[in-house]
C-alpha cells in the first residue's frame, strides 16, 4: 500500500484550531442566522444549535478517540474511515467527502461575493458599472488556485491568522453594538418549518473537521487533532448561542427575514460586518481549498481509482513542500465549474448529505471500537459509546429529515462507487477487521447467556460434534453436518491429525485449517472448524468429547465417519464407543459409499420395535437434512417394521403422531410392513432402499458391545447410510 503525503508535518495545533473555527464561523453566521432567528424565533434557533451540536459534539469526540489511538496520516476523515471500515468502503465514503469539501469550495467562493454587495451598489450608483458577482467568484478561484499552486498550505495557514483576526474583531463589534431596535425579543415564530430552515443553518456546523484534513501536515495529529477539533467546536457553539441572543434581542422580525446583512445594522461600525463576512468566507474557502486536495491526494496514494496513471498523477506532490499539486488543480477546476453555475443551494444541501454520511460513519467507528473492546484499541482521550451512538443516530435521522430524496441520492451514490470499486479491487477485508471484535463480544454474551439459561426442559437440538481424519479425503461426514446445522442445529468439525504435537504439526495444523475454513466458505455452512493433534485417534475422541458447543451449550451429539471398503476405520469408532456413552452423547456413524447421496432426493427412514428409542431422533434428522437447499424438493419415506403381534398397536401410534402432525411426514409416506421371523431385517432394507440416497436406521448399544463391526452390517443401498444411536426418546412436538 502506498504512503499517503510524507511521514514528517510542519503544522502544529493551531492550525487545526484555525481552520475548524474559520470554516465554522462562516457564511451561514453572517449571511443566513438572522434568517434562523427571524423564521423559528430564538427558542427555534436555540434548538437547531443543540440538535446541530447532537451531531457534531459526538463527531468531534470520536475523531478525537481515534485520532490518539491510531496514527492519524494524510487524508484526515478518509484515513480513519478507510483504515477502519476497509479501502473499498472508506473510499466511496472518501471520493463524496472530496466532492462535498470542493464543492464547498464554490459555496463560499459565492457568499464571498455577497460581500461586495455594497461595494456593487455604490459602483452602480456613482459609475453606472454593473460589477457581476460571477466576475468577482471567477477571479477569486483564480487567486485561490495561484496561490496553492506556487504557495501551498503554509502561506495559506499565515492568511488564516490574518483571517481570523478579522473575525475576532467583527465579532466584538456586533457583540459591542446595540442597533436602533426598542421592541420586544423575537421569541417564537413559525415561517417556515423547522427543518427547512435546519437544513440551511446546518452547514454552518460543519467545518469542526476542516483540520483534520491537514493531518499528513501535522507534527503530532494524536495531540494536535483532538485539541484543535474539540476546542474549536465548543467555542463555535458558544458564539452561535451568544449571537441568536444578540439577533432576537436588537433586531425586528420583518429586518431578520429581508436583510440578510442585518448584523451591520446592530454592529457599532456597520461596515466591519461584509468585511467580516469576506474574511469569513475566504477563510472557508481557503480551509477547504487546502483540505479537499488532500483528501484526494490520500485516496490516489492508496491507489483506489481504477485507472493506475490517473492514481500516479493525483498522488503526485511537490518535493520542496509536500504539495498535492495536481489534486489542488482538479479541486480548483470543480470549483471553477460550480461557480460559472451561479447557483449552489440545491448542491449545498447534498454537501450536507455527505457531510452526515461522514461524521456518521466516524461515530459508528468509535461507537463498534468501544463495544469490540479490542486490546489494540487504547486512546488517550476516550468518548462514551452512548455519545457516539447519539450522534449516528441523530445523523441518519437529520439526513431523512432534511431532504429524503437527496439523502437516498447521497448513499445510493456511496454505495454505486463501492460496488464498482469493488469490481475492480478484490478487497475482501471491508468492514472485517473492526466487525471481528464486535461480532467477538456478542458472541461470547450469548455464549455466557445461554449457559447460564439452560435447561433441561428446553427445546432439544442437535449440537453435534464430527471428528474425522479423512476431511480432505471424503467430504460426506462434512457435508452431512452442514446439513444438520443449517438452520435447526449446531455443527463442529474436527479434523484429527496423527502425532505429537510439535512445531511440525502446529504448522500442519495451522495449514489444515486454513483449508477447512476455505472448505466452510465454499460451502456456504455454518459449521465451526477446528484441527486436533494426537497420537491416537481415540485421544482425540477423548478430548472432543470434552470440548464446548459452539452454540453455547455443551455438544449432545457425535459424528462418525467411515468408507465401506475401509472397515479399520469402522473398528477405530467402535473401540471408542463405550467411551461416548460414558458422557451420554447421541451418536451417528456415517457409512459412505462410492455414489455417497446419490441425487440428494430420498431419504429413507427404518424404525423397529427393538430400536424404538432411536425413531424420534432419526425423524428429527431426516427433517433438518431435507431444510438444506442441497435436498430441495426431496421427499422423506418412512418404513416401519413391526412382527405381526406388534403391528396393530405400534401402527396406530405412528399414524395418530403422523395426523396429529407431530411427526413432519406426509401419511402417504409412510409404509408399515410385517416382519417375518424367517426374514432378516436388512434383507427387507436392502429390498425397499436400494434406490435411497440416505438411509438411515437404528442400532443399539447392547449390539455393539455384543456383536461389534458386525452390528453394522452392509446394507445394499447405492447411498450412503445413517446409523443411530439415541441416549434417550426424543420429545417431538
Amino acid at each position: 500500500m502506498a504512503e499517503t503525503l510524507h511521514q514528517k508535518g510542519k503544522f502544529g495545533t493551531a492550525p487545526v484550531f484555525l481552520t475548524a473555527i474559520s470554516t465554522i464561523l462562516g457564511a451561514i453566521m453572517f449571511l443566513r442566522f438572522g434568517f434562523a432567528v427571524g423564521n423559528v424565533g430564538l427558542i427555534g434557533t436555540l434548538l437547531i444549535i443543540f440538535f446541530g451540536h447532537m451531531v457534531t459534539i459526538p463527531t468531534a469526540m470520536a475523531l478525537a478517540e481515534i485520532a490518539t489511538n491510531q496514527k492519524v496520516e494524510g487524508g484526515g476523515e478518509y484515513y480513519i474511515i478507510s483504515r477502519s471500515f476497509g479501502l473499498n468502503i472508506g473510499a466511496a465514503i472518501g471520493i463524496a467527502l472530496f466532492m462535498s469539501q470542493a464543492i464547498s469550495v464554490a459555496f463560499y467562493v459565492i457568499a464571498f461575493s455577497e460581500a461586495f454587495e455594497p461595494l456593487r451598489g455604490y459602483l452602480l450608483e456613482e459609475t453606472g458599472f454593473d460589477l457581476p458577482k460571477r466576475v468577482i467568484g471567477v477571479v477569486s478561484v483564480g487567486l485561490l488556485a495561484l496561490l496553492m499552486y506556487y504557495k501551498g498550505a503554509n502561506t495559506g495557514m499565515w492568511m488564516l491568522y490574518v483571517v481570523v483576526a478579522i473575525l475576532t474583531v467583527s465579532l466584538i463589534l456586533f457583540f459591542a453594538g446595540t442597533g436602533h431596535y426598542e421592541g420586544p425579543r423575537v421569541l417564537r415564530a413559525e415561517n417556515l418549518d423547522f427543518f427547512v430552515v435546519f437544513a440551511i443553518v446546518f452547514p454552518a456546523f460543519t467545518g469542526m473537521t476542516a483540520g483534520v484534513g491537514l493531518s499528513g501536515d501535522l507534527k503530532d495529529p494524536k495531540r494536535s487533532i483532538p485539541q484543535g477539533t474539540m476546542f474549536a467546536t465548543v467555542i463555535g457553539m458558544v458564539i452561535y448561542v451568544l449571537i441568536a441572543f444578540k439577533l432576537s434581542g436588537s433586531a425586528s422580525q420583518e429586518d431578520l427575514l429581508t436583510n440578510q446583512l442585518v448584523m451591520s445594522n446592530i454592529a457599532i461600525w456597520g461596515p466591519i460586518i461584509p468585511i467580516g463576512l469576506a474574511a469569513a468566507t475566504i477563510s472557508s474557502a481557503l480551509g477547504s481549498v487546502m483540505v479537499a486536495p488532500r483528501t484526494l491526494n490520500a485516496i490516489a496514494s492508496d491507489r483506489i481509482i481504477p485507472v493506475p496513471r490517473l492514481n500516479r498523477w493525483l498522488a503526485y506532490t511537490r518535493k520542496d513542500n509536500n504539495e498535492p499539486v495536481n489534486a489542488s488543480m482538479v479541486t480548483c477546476g470543480i470549483t471553477f465549474f460550480f461557480v460559472l453555475i451561479g447557483d449552489v443551494n440545491a448542491v449545498a444541501e447534498i454537501i450536507s448529505m455527505f457531510f452526515m454520511v461522514t461524521y456518521g460513519s466516524i461515530c459508528t467507528i468509535s461507537l463498534l471500537e468501544n463495544f469490540a473492546s479490542s486490546p489494540g484499541y487504547r486512546p488517550s482521550f476516550k468518548s462514551k459509546w452512548y455519545i457516539s451512538a447519539i450522534g449516528a443516530i441523530l445523523c441518519i435521522y437529520m439526513m431523512f429529515k432534511i431532504n429524503s430524496a437527496y439523502a437516498t441520492l447521497a448513499i445510493g451514490l456511496m454505495v454505486g462507487i463501492y460496488y464498482v470499486l469493488s469490481y475492480y479491487r478484490k478487497d475482501k477485508s471491508d468492514l472485517a477487521n473492526i466487525f471481528s471484535g464486535v461480532i467477538f463480544q456478542i458472541s461470547r454474551n450469548l455464549h455466557v447467556f445461554l449457559q447460564k439459561a439452560n435447561s433441561e426442559d428446553s427445546e432439544w437440538r442437535p449440537s453435534v460434534v464430527a471428528i474425522s481424519k479423512d476431511s480432505f479425503k471424503r467430504y460426506a461426514g462434512y457435508d452431512l453436518l452442514r446439513w444438520i446445522s443449517h438452520k435447526k442445529g449446531f455443527g463442529t468439525y474436527i479434523h484429527h491429525i496423527d502425532g505429537y504435537l510439535s512445531k511440525e504439526t502446529a504448522e500442519m495444523s495451522k495449514e489444515c485449517l486454513q483449508r477447512l475454513i476455505k472448505m466452510a466458505q465454499v460451502s456456504k455452512s455454518s459449521v465451526f472448524v477446528d484441527t486436533i493433534v494426537n497420537p491416537t485417534f481415540g485421544a482425540s475422541v477423548s478430548q472432543v468429547l470434552q470440548l464446548p458447543g459452539v452454540s453455547g451449550k455443551e455438544n449432545n451429539m457425535v459424528l462418525f465417519e467411515y468408507h465401506e471398503s475401509e472397515p479399520n476405520e469402522l473398528q477405530e469408532i467402535i473401540d471408542n464407543f463405550g467411551l461416548i456413552k460414558a458422557v451420554g452423547y447421541d451418536v451417528c456413524i456415517l457409512c459412505t459409499s462410492e455414489n455417497k447421496f446419490g441425487i440428494n432426493h430420498q431419504i429413507h427412514l427404518w424404525i423397529t420395535s427393538s430400536d424404538y428409542q432411536n425413531a424420534n431422533l432419526m425423524i428429527y434428522l431426516a427433517y433438518i437434512i431435507l431444510g438444506h437447499p442441497d435436498w430441495k424438493g426431496g421427499v422423506i419415506k418412512l418404513y416401519a417394521l413391526f412382527s405381526q403381534d406388534d403391528k396393530a398397536e405400534q401402527s396406530k401410534k405412528l399414524f395418530e403422531s403422523v395426523n396429529t402432525g407431530r411427526l413432519p411426514i406426509s401419511a402417504n409416506n409412510v409404509q408399515i410392513l410385517t416382519r417375518k421371523e424367517d426374514t432378516l431385517i436388512t434383507d427387507v432394507i436392502n429390498q425397499k432402499s436400494r434406490d435411497a440416497d440416505l438411509t438411515i436406521v437404528g442400532f443399539r448399544s447392547e449390539f455393539v458391545k455384543k456383536l461389534g463391526a458386525k452390528a453394522f452390517e452392509k446394507l445394499d443401498t447405492t447411498g450412503s447410510v445413517l446409523y443411530v444411536n439415541s441416549e434417550n426418546q426424543k420429545e417431538i412436538n
